[in-house]
C-alpha cells in the first residue's frame, strides 16, 4: 500500500503521466528497453499532423517540479468519519467532504472519478500579499535527488527547493502551486466538462497562460468579469470593483452551455402557422432591402395574388433605385411554394403590395432545424460580495467567520451556465466556506435534481484570536461543514424538498514516522504477521483507501462476507483480505462460496500484506488453481499491498 507507493514515487520522472499516455496509445514507439523513441513517434504522425509551428510558452521556476508533483502518487490514506457518516442524514448521502491537502485529494479522486466531474469551481488564493498565501511543501527531496529527477543542475535544484521551503509568495511559487493541481483537475472533467476559476488582477494574466498550457488555448471559453462591488472610497487613481472568473472546457467541441432565457425576445414570435406547426411561432420581415451594391439579378418581379407584378420597394415597374430582394429568384419560388413567403396588400406601396418572409423560431429560412444560440454575457452584475456577508449572517448570526466568501447567487449562476444534468457531480477543491455545496443543494431543491458535490478543504487552523476560534471552530474545514449543515436545515425548512441534505466526511492522513519505519523493515517472508500495522491504520481506513483506489468511489457499498472465522469484503470484481488469522478452514469456506453462489465471481483478491505470513499467501496462491479449473474458469489475480 503506502510502502509500495513510496518506492514507486522514488522512480517517477516529471513526464511520467505523459509517457504513460503515449505508451497506451503508441506502444510501437517504445524500444525493447521501454524507452520512448521520438523519431519513431515523428514517423508515426508525419503524414497526419504538421508538427512544425510557431508558438510561445509560459516558463517559471518550478514548472517541471509541478509536473513531478502531479505525477507522484499520494501516500495519504482515507480516514472515514465513522460517527458522522453513520448519522441518518448522512448514511445514504452521495455528497462528499474531504478534509486534507487538495493535491492529495485530487490524486485520490482521479482513481475513481477520472472523466466523471461535469463542473469544477475553485476560488484559490489570489496571491495578493495579504491573503496569507505562501508556498509550503512537505516533500523532502535533496538537491541531488531533485537534479536527477528533473535532469537539471544541483544549483537549479537548490533554487526550486528554496522556493518550496521558505514559504514563498512569488509568482513562480503561486504558479507551481496551481499548476500541479490544475493538471490533475483537467483529467477529472467529463468530455463536456468545464472549470471556473475565480481570480483577480494579481495573477489573472499568469493564470490565463497557465490554463492555456494545461487545458489548451483552443479550450478557452471566456474570461467572465464579475462586478463584486459598486465603488471604493479609499481607492487610489482607479477603484477596482471587479474580479474575474476564467472559464475553460475539457473539450470545446463537446461543450454545451445552458441557454440564456433573457438573450432573445421570444415575445417577438407572436404569429402561428397552422400549416407548419413544427416550425414554431414566427414573425414577418421585409424581403426587400435598400442597400446599394447588390446584383441587379435580385431585382425581379414577384406575382401578387391579383396578378400584379411586385418589384423591390413595392414598385410596380423595374427601375434602378438600388432596392433588391434578399433572396434569389429560385429561392423566392421555393419560399412561395413552401409557405415561407407571403405577398400582402400594402396600400402605401406603388404596386399596392409588399413581399414578406417568415422568420420561424425552430427552423432557418431554408427549413433546417436550428438551435438558437442564447449566450450569456461575459459581465456578471447585480451580485455583490455584500450579499455573501448577508448570507453568512443569516446562517451564523455573524459575518466574521469567513474570509471573503463568494455569494450563493454567483455560484448558482455558474451552475446554471454549466448546463448540469440532474445527476452530475460538482467539485470544489478550494472549498473554503462551502458556498458551492449550498448552491448545489439549492439547485436540487428548485428542480428536484440529484446532483452531487465533492468539497475538498485543507484543515488549516483559524487564527487564535479570531471570531471563528472564539465561536469554537479551531479549523477552517469545521466551519465549512457546519455551514453545509445549517444551509441544509434552511433549504429544507423553506422548500420542504426531498433531496440529499447530508454528506459523508473523510480525512486524508499521512502515516506517522513510527508506522513508516515498521513498514520499511517488514519482511514479507516473515513467519508472523504484524498486527500493529493494521491497528495503526484501522480496518475502515485501509478498506476505504482501497475502494477509492480501485475505482469504486468514496462511500462505496461494500459487502462483508463471513467465511469460517474470517471476514472478507466484496464489491464488484474485488475481494479484500485485511484481517490477520486467515486459515485453512476459511480457505475451504471461500472455495465453497464460489461453488455455491453462481453470481459470485470476484477475480481480484487484494491482501493487506502486513496481515499475512508467507505461508498464508502461498496457501491462497495454490488454491486459486481450483477456481481456474472449476466450472467458472476464473483466472484469479492476487494483489498483495504493503
Amino acid at each position: 500500500m503506502i510502502h509500495q507507493i513510496i518506492q514507486s514515487n522514488e522512480t517517477l520522472t516529471p513526464n511520467h503521466r505523459e509517457i504513460e499516455i503515449l505508451r497506451r496509445h503508441f506502444p510501437q514507439c517504445f524500444t525493447n528497453e521501454g524507452a520512448f523513441d521520438i523519431d519513431l513517434f515523428k514517423a508515426e504522425i508525419e503524414e497526419k499532423i504538421d508538427i512544425t509551428h510557431e508558438g510561445y510558452d509560459l516558463n517559471f521556476l518550478g514548472k517541471n517540479y509541478a509536473k513531478l508533483l502531479s505525477s507522484m502518487d499520494t501516500t495519504t490514506v482515507i480516514v472515514p468519519d465513522e460517527e458522522h457518516n453513520a448519522l441518518p442524514e448522512n448514511a445514504e448521502s452521495q455528497n462528499i467532504y474531504i478534509s486534507g491537502d487538495n493535491l492529495d485529494g485530487l490524486k485520490h479522486l482521479l482513481k475513481s472519478y477520472a472523466g466523471a466531474i461535469k463542473c469544477i469551481y475553485i476560488d484559490p488564493p489570489y496571491n495578493t500579499g495579504t491573503d496569507g498565501f505562501v508556498y509550503n511543501d512537505r516533500f523532502t527531496f535533496t538537491a541531488e535527488e531533485l537534479s536527477i529527477k528533473l535532469s537539471i543542475s544541483e544549483t537549479q535544484a537548490e533554487k526550486i527547493l528554496d522556493l518550496t521551503r521558505r514559504g514563498s509568495a512569488s509568482h513562480s511559487a503561486w504558479l507551481t502551486f496551481m499548476a500541479c493541481r490544475l493538471q490533475l483537475a483537467r483529467d477529472l472533467l467529463t468530455d463536456d466538462g468545464v472549470i471556473f476559476i475565480s481570480i483577480d488582477d494579481n495573477e489573472q494574466a499568469n493564470l490565463k497562460l497557465l490554463c492555456d498550457s494545461i487545458f489548451g488555448e483552443e479550450n478557452f471559453v471566456a474570461n467572465l468579469i464579475w462586478q463584486k462591488k459598486t465603488g471604493s472610497s479609499d481607492a487610489n487613481n482607479i477603484a477596482t470593483i471587479t474580479e474575474y472568473i476564467l472559464v475553460y472546457s475539457k473539450n470545446i467541441n463537446s461543450l454545451e452551455f445552458s441557454q440564456n432565457e433573457d438573450a432573445h425576445d421570444k415575445d417577438r414570435y407572436k404569429l402561428k402557422d397552422e400549416f407548419y406547426e413544427e416550425r414554431g411561432p414566427f414573425y414577418f420581415d421585409n424581403l426587400d432591402r435598400g442597400t446599394l451594391g447588390y446584383h441587379e439579378s435580385l431585382d425581379f418581379p414577384i406575382t401578387a395574388p391579383n396578378g400584379n407584378l411586385v418589384y423591390p420597394n413595392g414598385r410596380d415597374k423595374k427601375y434602378n433605385d438600388g432596392w433588391r430582394w434578399k433572396w434569389s429568384k429560385d429561392k423566392v419560388d421555393w419560399g412561395i411554394e413552401n409557405g415561407f413567403i407571403d405577398v400582402q396588400e400594402t396600400p402605401s406601396k406603388d404596386s399596392g403590395w409588399g413581399v414578406y418572409y417568415k422568420i420561424y423560431l425552430n427552423v432557418d429560412n431554408e427549413g433546417n432545424k436550428i438551435k438558437r444560440s442564447s449566450p450569456f454575457k461575459n459581465i456578471i452584475q447585480g451580485i455583490l460580495n455584500t450579499h455573501a456577508s448577508n448570507e453568512a449572517k443569516k446562517l451564523f448570526g455573524t459575518t466574521s467567520l469567513f474570509s471573503n466568501p463568494k455569494p450563493i447567487n454567483l455560484i448558482s449562476k455558474i451552475l446554471n451556465i454549466s448546463n448540469l444534468n440532474s445527476n452530475d457531480i460538482v467539485l470544489d477543491f478550494f472549498s473554503g466556506s462551502a458556498t458551492t455545496a449550498q448552491a448545489v443543494m439549492q439547485l436540487n431543491a428548485e428542480d428536484g435534481g440529484e446532483r452531487r458535490y465533492i468539497m475538498v478543504q485543507l484543515p488549516e487552523e483559524t487564527p487564535p484570536k479570531s471570531e471563528a476560534r472564539k465561536a469554537g471552530y479551531d479549523m477552517i474545514d469545521q466551519i465549512g461543514m457546519e455551514r453545509i449543515r445549517r444551509a441544509a436545515t434552511k433549504i429544507k425548512s423553506e422548500t420542504d424538498a426531498v433531496i440529499d441534505y447530508g454528506f459523508k466526511h473523510y480525512t486524508l492522513a499521512e502515516p506517522d514516522d513510527n508506522t513508516l519505519d515498521k513498514m520499511e523493515v517488514f519482511d514479507p517472508k516473515a513467519i508472523f504477521a504484524d498486527e500493529t500495522l493494521l491497528d495503526a491504520f484501522g480496518k475502515p481506513t485501509v478498506l476505504e483507501t482501497w475502494l477509492v483506489r480501485d475505482g469504486y468511489g468514496f462511500g462505496a457499498n461494500v459487502q462483508a462476507l463471513k467465511l469460517n472465522n474470517y471476514t472478507v469484503y466484496h464489491i464488484g470484481k474485488h475481494l479484500y483480505f485485511i484481517d490477520t488469522d486467515f486459515d485453512e478452514n476459511d480457505m475451504v469456506a471461500l472455495i465453497d462460496h464460489y461453488s455455491e453462489q453462481a453470481s459470485f465471481c470476484p477475480d481480484h483478491w487484494v491482501l493487506f500484506g502486513y496481515s499475512f505470513t508467507f505461508t498464508q499467501t502461498e496457501m491462497l496462491r495454490k488454491n486459486i488453481v481450483i477456481l481456474r479449473d472449476g466450472d467458472k474458469n476464473l483466472n484469479v489475480n492476487i494483489d498483495v499491498r504493503y
